[in-house]
């Protein structure tokens, strides 16, 4: 049995939280690169410049690459054979993003009561956590602080399992035309098909990890990958809602069996700031 401090856990979410909020990965600023050459539209092409210096400017001045700094939504991967120490390993969490979001001078956006006082609880807690136990002795920490404006636009739906492939399509295109500019295109579009309803939205959201336009390894997944990223860029929403050819970066779904009369299908949008980080302790 691995023995991990709690305090271990607070300093490395902290970290990363920052981290999230300052640095566009590699994989994010290649594809924006690839779409600033893809964009035929003249102005299409300047707001991805625009995106692109934006980047470039938050990561030399460690500044948030926007002022929506999300909510704290954090994956765990607890090894079986760890053993957190010196504290409770939610707690820690809670308290890695407290300490990170005052050090970084992060916007603080979560508020509790939310549908009556609606109170800011100015530390930006508590997270929002996702916990799976793994074989091993590490603890993988991934952090991923989600705009309010794209996940506002996400949508779940449990379709009849006669509506097939192309219902999925459909469903997953009209989101995005519904949406148009408000979550701030160019996109990656997390997509969860199968399991139960908490199970597909789970599954859209861990999607959106994938590195930015790498296809699900199996052939029938990236295919349906493909088709519908096609079919999302036929619609002319363009970056940032102002017209163009790219409207999503890529389309990352994750596939799970389902009951025979359910067809849950979720769709998590994502920003053209497709922010997470990860470590392992």
């Amino acid at each position: 049995m691995r023995e991990i401090e709690a305090n271990a856990i607070t300093q490395a979410v902290a970290q990363l939280f920052q981290q999230a909020n300052f640095e566009l990965g590699e994989d994010v600023v290649a594809a924006l690169k690839q779409a600033q050459q893809d964009e035929e539209f003249s102005l299409g092409k300047e707001v991805l410049s625009q995106l692109l210096e934006n980047a470039r400017i938050a990561k030399q001045e460690r500044l948030p690459l926007c002022q929506d700094c999300g909510i704290a939504v954090v994956f765990l991967e607890l090894g079986q054979e760890t053993h957190i120490t010196g504290g409770d390993l939610y707690t820690a969490v809670g308290e890695g993003v407290r300490q990170g979001y005052s050090q970084g001078y992060l916007r603080k956006s979560i508020v509790s009561q939310p549908f009556s006082a609606r109170i800011n609880t100015e530390d930006n807690t508590p997270p929002v956590i996702h916990t799976e136990i793994v074989s091993g002795d590490r603890v993988k920490i991934i952090v991923m602080p989600k705009g309010g404006g794209a996940e506002n636009m996400s949508r779940l739906a449990m379709l009849k399992p006669g509506d097939g492939r192309e219902g999925i399509i459909n469903f997953v295109v009209r989101t995005v035309d519904e949406a148009g500019g408000n979550p701030c295109p160019p996109l990656t579009v997390g997509l969860g098909i199968g399991g139960t309803l908490e199970k597909a939205m789970l599954l859209a959201k861990k999607a959106l990890l994938r590195p930015v336009a790498r296809l699900n390894p199996d052939i029938e997944i990236a295919e349906l990958e493909k088709e519908i990223l096609a079919r999302i860029n036929a619609l002319g929403i363009g970056p940032l809602g102002f017209g163009g050819r790219i409207t999503a970066l890529a389309v990352h779904a994750e596939v799970m069996p389902a009951h025979i009369a359910s067809l849950p299908v979720a769709v998590n949008l994502q920003c053209h700031s497709v922010r997470h980080k990860e470590r392992i302790l």
